[in-house]
């Protein structure tokens, strides 16, 4: 498996937009596309791994009653 470790989530869901364009634009011989389409399996698979991590990082914040955002009141509150 080719590992990405300079790639950054948002790099990688844009190479994933331009895989399926690729894909679905038919252009590519059937040997790209199989490479195309694995390529997108490592990214996808890059991506949850990224997700998993930020929601893991975002329930341990709201755990954490120090760091957990708080409700407006009625005297912070815009009306």
């Amino acid at each position: 498996m080719e590992s990405k470790p300079d790639l950054t989530f948002e790099e990688a869901m844009k190479r994933l937009e331009d895989i399926v364009r690729q894909l679905e634009s038919g252009a590519l011989p059937l040997a790209e596309s199989l490479e195309r389409y694995q390529e997108s399996m490592h990214l996808v698979k890059f991506c949850r791994e990224q997700l998993d991590k930020a929601e893991f990082k975002l329930e341990q914040l709201s755990m954490d009653g120090d760091e957990a955002p708080s409700e407006p009141t009625e005297e912070t509150s815009i009306e």
